[in-house]
């Protein structure tokens, strides 16, 4: 009889246990509060702009922007009897104080530019490498 009730009240104590501890919520952290928020931001560093790269000829240079066309890519044809020749695009980038320029830009060079876009959505040049055109 007493091995009976211990087993029992085992049984009925286990029971007791799980469901406590299934009524216990979840840890969450909840990131729409303002302090979790605040210090989130404040742990994350910023992040560095995406950068990008074009290559083409400087067709325009302005004090403070220049343009270079870029050719038509391979890979961007249609083929067959209705193919047509894909145009080349245009693309400016601003200059600024901490953009590096290797050469000297000139209209009817070769430039690879290494960019960014800004808020705004303007092409940023953070590099530009310039080589003389191909004779």
């Amino acid at each position: 009889m007493k091995n009976e009730i211990r087993l029992i009240s085992a049984a009925v104590l286990s029971l007791v246990l799980v469901a406590a501890v299934w009524a216990i919520p979840p840890a969450s952290h909840n990131l729409n509060s303002s302090s979790a928020a605040v210090t989130l931001q404040e742990q994350t560093p910023p992040q560095p702009p995406l950068t990008k790269s074009a290559s083409g000829t400087i067709s325009k240079v302005d004090t403070d922007s220049f343009t270079i066309t870029v050719p038509p890519s391979p890979t961007a044809r249609s083929f067959g009897p209705a193919a047509q020749e894909d145009t080349p695009k245009s693309m400016t980038f601003l200059v600024d104080k901490n953009t590096v320029v290797e050469g000297k830009l000139a209209v009817g060079a070769n430039a690879d530019v290494t960019y960014h876009d800004d808020a705004s959505g303007n092409h940023v040049a953070v590099g530009v490498r310039v080589t003389p055109p191909k004779s």
